[in-house]
Formats: C-alpha cells, structure tokens, sequence
C-alpha cells in the first residue's frame, strides 16, 4: 500500500503523466480541484484530451452558462471554455488521455 497526501500534488491533479503523481499513466488525468468563490481559471482549450468536470459542491460558470452541484460537463477536443467560482465549490476532473502541453490560450 502507498499513501500520499493531496497537499503533495500539483493544484489538485494526482493521476496523470507527470510528476507528483500517484498513478504515472498516459491513459488519463484525474484531478481533485477546491476553489473559493470569485476564483477563474483563463479560457482554454485542448487539442487532444476530452475533459470532464464534475461539480461535486458549490456552483460554477463556464462560457457563460451556471453549473450547480450535480452537473457533469464534457468538453471535446477544440470545445474552449473559462471558469469561475459563483461560491465556494469542489470539482473532480478527468482529463482523457494524459498529454503534456495540451492546454492552449483560446
């Protein structure tokens, strides 16, 4: 058994083809991600993996549409979005594959 702590993660993600990590696979990227409210992130897109965001607490704005607890959003490759927490919120990403470098400015 291995044990590690989130605290020793880079902003959440703790599966994925990069280091830290607990689990070092090209196959996906998992993440783990709190945000106080009025946090953003800069709009982005991805090239190659399809993300997948799960907003487990609190809501969130991404492109202008408000997500509550509960919704599963799903971007293909080349679908851009932003983010930002409306309240405090907790989200669980999985990002399908893990590629380095696969987040470009939109």
């Amino acid at each position: 058994m291995r044990v590690r702590q989130m605290n020793e993660m880079i902003k959440g993600w703790f599966i994925g083809a990069f280091e830290p990590t607990v689990l070092n696979t090209a196959a996906c990227e998992v993440a783990v991600k709190e945000y106080s409210v009025g946090q953003v992130e800069s709009r982005h897109v991805h090239r190659v993996a399809t993300e997948i965001t799960v907003v487990v607490r609190g809501s969130v704005r991404m492109e202008n549409v408000i997500y509550a607890a509960g919704t599963i959003i799903v971007l293909e490759p080349g679908d851009a979005t932003d983010f930002e927490a409306l309240e405090d919120a907790l989200t669980v990403v999985v990002k399908l594959p893990s590629v380095m470098g696969d987040k470009y400015s939109a």
